[in-house]
């Protein structure tokens, strides 16, 4: 398995290509459907893949989490996937995928790891609102393979959310007002629904007028007709948004490509974009700074956020 991850390191080289490597698994034979489904998730996120080690049972966890493992001298809590997707299987997971995002490290337990794939953006769509509805939001992105195989991305972000029991609520105390922020909108982002969320509640805390978007595909479709619509006013396109604000894994169109794009085309000077990632390593936002990121910020703090908006709409 550890032959999974070394084409990893290849990775730094995908920033501003639109391209992904995601680590495909399976979750075990599902007796309600009859089929093994294949689920993929980004290799950035990706510490490591073992067999899965001797779990220590912990009170009072949400009935997906198994209990914690201990990592080089961590606790690190173990998620069954299958329990929290709904599948039913007979076969205990005998893998775990230690994830790391969000500041937070946690292992997936899973039925086995298949390969690693090198894909396009492009190829990843926003899954249909039938299955949207049957996984209770948890795909943000399915693919199909040359095997006519389906791919779904989980959305790992809202996994974290639900099985953590982390309070997401805004401290409004400690985000960052000012009377010039009703007069400013910022466009955002971003395919998780729970990220969607809390950058909604950020923003309103702090009185700023948003728009927003599932992917950078249609971020940039929106914002090519933002870049008309000031021209038929004769003004800029920074006088209608103030910032950019953009995750980094999005199906049809990433943030890097995104930022590229956008720092490329001269109708959108003088817009800083922030990139808004759980991807918190420092290498992720050196890629991000290779295709102009102005500034990183990591999800789910909100207070860093309405900080990082607020300096660069106040300058």
């Amino acid at each position: 398995m550890s032959d999974l991850l070394k084409k990893i390191d290849a990775r730094t080289k995908l920033a501003g290509t639109n391209k992904l490597e995601i680590l495909l698994f399976t979750l075990g034979l599902d007796q309600r459907s009859g089929r093994r489904e294949n689920f993929g998730i980004n290799v950035f996120k990706v510490r490591e893949v073992m067999r899965t080690p001797e779990i220590t049972q912990a009170p009072e966890m949400p009935p997906s989490v198994e209990g914690m493992v201990s990592l080089r001298g961590s606790l690190v809590p173990v998620i069954d996937l299958a329990k929290y997707t709904g599948v039913i299987s007979e076969n205990r997971p005998e893998i775990m995928i230690v994830t790391e995002y969000n500041g937070h490290t946690q292992g997936f337990l899973v039925e086995a790891v298949d390969t690693i794939l090198r894909l396009d953006w492009s190829s990843m769509r926003v899954p249909p609102d039938m299955l949207t509805a049957q996984m209770g939001g948890l795909v943000t992105a399915v693919t199909e393979l040359d095997n006519n195989r389906l791919v779904m991305m989980l959305d790992v972000e809202k996994v974290l959310a639900e099985t953590t029991q982390t309070d997401h609520s805004i401290d409004e105390s400690v985000v960052i007002r000012d009377s010039k922020f009703s007069e400013m909108t910022v466009y955002f982002a971003d395919d998780s629904i729970v990220a969607r969320h809390q950058i909604e509640m950020t923003l309103d805390a702090m009185g700023v007028h948003y728009m927003q978007a599932i992917n950078g595909k249609r971020a940039w479709d929106d914002l090519q007709r933002l870049a008309k619509s000031a021209e038929i006013q004769h003004k800029q396109v920074k006088d209608l948004i103030q910032l950019i604000l953009t995750d980094v894994e999005m199906p049809e169109m990433d943030g890097y490509m995104l930022t590229k794009m956008v720092k490329s085309d001269p109708r959108f000077a003088g817009i800083p974009i922030i990139m808004h990632s759980s991807l918190s390593g420092a290498s992720n936002q050196k890629l991000g700074q290779s295709v102009g990121v102005d500034a990183y910020v990591p999800k789910f703090e909100p207070h860093k956020l309405s900080q990082m908006l607020a300096s660069y709409l106040l300058k």
